[in-house]
């Protein structure tokens, strides 16, 4: 029996390759995919090349583990079914609806206990998006938004929407949202932002500005990709304000300039990444529960509407193509098998 897995070959080049299914150990099962996620400001750090290469691909995540090195199976967001058991496998998992972390791939081998059963009524394409709502429960988590506080989203890519839908079941005073592309701004107001901008124009910074009730943004949330909006990031905070940066700009770089209102208005920044929880919240907080938090959400926010595209895997040359190249008309990319 075959299966086919996505492979990075070298920078700007993905194929699906055929390859054997490995036999199936005792405790293990197989898993054919229904739909995979691409989570694309991860993915095109790799699909361009910009991952630092003494970086491990993900130490927290079994099927990722290894270095940086092409060709390369990569991608953390798959849903299916669960077609075949090992001997010692209990049957109750036969025909299951699971997600697992694992490369994009038509069929994988794992052990149950990486296996998360969807919950009743969250649809496999809704599944694929637990990553980063994980992702997005995290940052509100590590912001903590307070009652009355401004907000702003730098960012309205998958994840920053995610983001800027949790926050808006919170009473904040305001909530901004920022992003180059008419679609994205659009898509976050439906989502709950007071208000959208082009974070390209030159005013947008001022325009934010103008509608807070005190001297600056209490807390904002740099979730772009570009390591140049952090500097609007800080010049949108006011004074003892929050910058929660959960961006991964990989070897990208950009000049900070932490010369001017930065010295003397004591923000700070906090860096903000899922494969951890905050140190001060684990003594309440384990992963599991902030997982369980993010199953909730997925019930709640309406991420169906954030789907632009449904690629084969056969295609996905094409899907990250236009992540690449078309980013003002691509949003969430689901590849279907």
């Amino acid at each position: 029996m075959k299966r086919r897995v996505l492979y990075f070959e070298e920078p700007y080049r993905v194929a699906a390759r055929e390859e054997p299914i490995a036999p199936l150990a005792d405790d293990a099962v197989l898993v054919a995919t229904i739909v995979s996620a691409i989570s694309a400001g991860t993915e095109l750090l790799f699909y361009r090349g910009q991952v630092p290469a003494h970086m491990s691909v993900d130490a927290n995540i079994h099927a990722l583990a290894g270095t940086v090195t092409y060709p390369l199976a990569y991608g953390y967001a798959c849903v299916g079914r669960v077609v075949e058991l090992g001997a010692r496998v209990s049957p109750e998992w036969r025909d299951r609806l699971v997600f697992a972390f694992q490369p994009h791939a038509s069929h994988f081998i794992c052990a149950t206990d990486e296996l998360m059963p969807l919950p009743e009524k969250i649809a496999p394409e809704v599944a694929a998006f637990l990553p980063n709502m994980e992702t997005a429960v995290n940052f509100v988590m590590d912001g903590a938004p307070r009652l009355g506080e401004n907000v702003c989203v730098l960012g309205q890519g998958v994840v920053g929407l995610l983001t800027t839908a949790l926050l808006a079941h919170m009473p904040l005073a305001r909530l901004i949202a920022f992003d180059h592309f008419p679609m994205r701004r659009a898509l976050a107001l439906e989502l709950g932002a007071h208000a959208a901008f082009d974070s390209t124009a030159q005013d947008a910074i001022a325009h934010a500005r103008a509608m807070f009730q005190h001297d600056g943004a209490d807390l904002t949330y740099e979730l772009s990709g570009n390591p140049d909006a952090l500097n609007a990031a800080i010049a949108l905070t006011g004074f003892s304000g929050r910058v929660v940066i959960g961006s991964w700009y990989g070897e990208k770089r950009a000049p900070l300039d932490l010369g001017g209102t930065f010295h003397r208005s004591r923000i700070r920044l906090l860096s903000s990444q899922v494969s951890t929880l905050a140190p001060e919240l684990t003594g309440r907080w384990t992963k599991a529960r902030r997982m369980d938090v993010a199953w909730q959400m997925l019930a709640r926010v309406n991420v169906a509407r954030l789907i632009t595209h449904r690629v084969p895997l056969e295609q996905a040359a094409t899907a990250y193509t236009m992540l690449d190249t078309q980013p003002q008309e691509t949003l969430q990319v689901l590849l279907t098998y």
